[in-house]
């Protein structure tokens, strides 16, 4: 890594503020329903809990507009920390300002306090500086530990850095190096499975990746346009029509760098895309007018088990169908298994996928599941994490 870590600054008996990614879902009466996140950056607080610091973790949680929401409150986050430390954390009710200031002034070595969600401050996506230069009075370092956000350019994850000698998290430089290692020199064969709704969010990954793989792999709702683009009736699918030519050429290069691209050979199509609704496997030249496609079917199954199956290497991101309904998840969860068993190097892509595997109860035998959706899919692009850019070098 370029980049310093909380290991490179010393930290002992300091006052860090830490940015995490608490955007853990949350039910009506404050529980958790999946703290993968929260558990995510134990490692982090634990060494600097190890270090003596006084720490100040800061998240965001969801999207309240940039006005407090009291549902989107950080203290379940606090209470599932404390229970996994068996350490008292403290919920503060803001996140900047006297009152925040004065609790910072009363830690103590050791002690640990979670900020209250930074969106409800418009100023936080804003990247305003001067809500930056707040948060940054309450800490002698940054450390961020956030790699689900690092590719926002928001105050406490960019902004901040200009008044604090901000560095590396222990699961962030796991993430990037995980990652980047996909780019670098995986073991062969390599091959990335892709699928989710939208074409367009991904078609930056697929052109930078495309080289560097010996197959790709195409599920999902975003199988349509590809299928489209190759001549056949998507039914009532969502289509990318405006993507059409570029995901075109992306199977011609495909073929001319000798890249095995698969794409779905049967579906299961519905007349809606809800629970209970009729559904039933067609072929690809089959799918009737007015029906949508929910999940591939049990040839196209077969033969991305069969491929996967002689890989040493797979990154996965999106699901192969709609996931949310258990009738149109049967892709997705036979192929988290395929996975699972295989005896290679297996990252998983963050977002759905991540829930996904974590649901199925698979995680454990992934090689890696990342974070962040979004931001493993910028960084798989080439593109560079403006969160990571502001970072000290070492």
């Amino acid at each position: 890594m370029v980049k310093k870590t909380v290991k490179d600054v010393d930290v002992t008996k300091k006052k860090v503020l830490v940015r995490v990614d608490f955007n853990v879902p949350i039910n009506r009466d404050g529980t958790i329903t999946d703290d993968t996140r929260i558990r995510a950056c134990l490692p982090t607080i634990e060494y600097l809990l190890n270090q003596q610091a006084r720490i100040i973790l800061c998240s965001h949680l969801d999207r309240p507009g940039g006005k407090v929401v009291e549902e989107l409150r950080l203290a379940p986050a606090a209470t599932r920390l404390s229970e996994l430390l068996r350490k008292p954390v403290e919920a503060l009710s803001d996140c900047v300002g006297p009152q925040v200031e004065d609790a910072v002034s009363k830690l103590r070595d050791g002690d640990i306090v979670l900020l209250e969600n930074l969106r409800f401050y418009p100023q936080e996506e804003a990247n305003d500086p001067n809500f930056a230069q707040r948060l940054s009075r309450l800490a002698d370092i940054y450390v961020d530990d956030a790699f689900g956000a690092c590719h926002r350019a928001h105050a406490s994850i960019v902004g901040i850095a200009r008044y604090l000698p901000a560095v590396l998290g222990l699961l962030l430089e796991k993430e990037l190096t995980t990652l980047n290692g996909l780019m670098g020199n995986p073991d062969r064969p390599f091959a990335v499975m892709i699928g989710g709704a939208k074409v367009a969010t991904k078609l930056g990954l697929l052109d930078n990746i495309l080289p560097k793989v010996d197959s790709l792999l195409i599920g999902g709702g975003m199988a349509a346009t590809f299928l489209k683009s190759q001549g056949y009736g998507v039914g009532a699918s969502n289509v990318e029509n405006d993507q059409l030519d570029h995901v075109l050429k992306l199977g011609e290069k495909a073929r001319s760098l000798g890249v095995r691209l698969l794409l779905p050979l049967d579906l299961l199509v519905a007349q809606k895309l809800e629970t209970g609704s009729t559904a039933k496997i067609v072929s690809i030249d089959q799918v009737p007018e007015g029906w949508v496609i929910a999940d591939i079917g049990p040839k196209t199954i077969e033969a991305f088990s069969k491929e996967l199956n002689g890989c040493k290497t797979v990154f996965w991101n999106g699901p192969l169908g709609v996931f949310e309904i258990s009738q149109f998840a049967e892709g997705t969860r036979i192929l988290a298994r395929v996975l699972a068993n295989l005896k290679a190097t297996t990252v998983i892509g963050g977002g759905s996928t991540a829930e996904a595997v974590v649901e199925m109860g698979l995680a454990d035998m992934m090689s890696y599941v990342s974070t962040g959706g979004g931001a493993s899919l910028e960084l798989l692009q080439g593109k560079v994490l403006p969160g990571v850019a502001v970072l000290q070098d070492k």
